[in-house]
């Protein structure tokens, strides 16, 4: 298996690099983005993974580690293979892709080309719990600041909430609530699983 490349960009053109090492030029499938930042005679590192067909052996290549572990996650969905899988990260980044996916917000995917809105989705579900955002999705501007409410958004993501979902409820919540109450985690948590209801799955969805 070739898990890194390092050497001289002999071309770049669309999403295909040329790097030459030891006198061997690998061609590599990368995004636009990295292929327009690729400078020809420059030295280029890229995390690499090789994936075999009968009739290819296809090397994709991505600048960091968590690039090229969302591709490996992404090409395990059903329905999406390795040049499906490089569309959604040529338009999302990683910290993009998983506030997504815990967000349950599949209509992201389904803006990327080739990306149809049941792939969309079983993106969103395949991808559940294996993804965690390097910087969480902003909350409502009420409920912003309020010291509680990322402990009660944590818990009702545990329980089964999209992050968007609950973060909107708790927006709600805070609006109407006093600043006791505000303070107060299992205040605030009681009163929006109230606001939510009794079956997180229809909230959802």
């Amino acid at each position: 298996m070739i898990s890194t490349l390092r050497g001289t960009v002999l071309s770049a053109l669309g999403t295909i690099v040329v790097i030459e090492v030891g006198g061997v030029g690998f061609s590599v499938n990368v995004t636009p983005a990295e292929a327009l930042g690729a400078r020809i005679g420059s030295e280029l590192r890229l995390n690499t993974t090789l994936i075999v067909r009968e009739d290819a052996l296809t090397l994709f290549g991505f600048a960091t580690p968590d690039e090229l572990g969302v591709f490996e996650l992404l090409i395990g969905v059903t329905g999406v293979g390795p040049k499906s899988a490089l569309g959604v990260l040529s338009a999302l980044s990683p910290d993009d892709i998983a506030r997504a996916v815990a967000a349950d917000d599949d209509a992201v995917f389904r803006k990327v080309s080739g990306i149809g809105p049941k792939t969309a989705k079983l993106i969103t579900l395949s991808l559940a719990g294996k993804l965690v955002p390097t910087s969480p999705a902003a909350l409502p501007r009420i409920a912003a600041g309020v010291p509680a409410v990322d402990s009660v958004l944590a818990a009702l993501v545990g329980l089964g909430w999209s992050e968007r979902v609950a973060a909107q409820t708790i927006d709600e919540v805070v609006a109407e609530t006093d600043e006791s109450a505000r303070a107060s985690v299992p205040a605030l948590l009681r009163l929006t699983l109230g606001r939510l209801g009794p079956s997180q799955h229809g909230r959802a969805s």
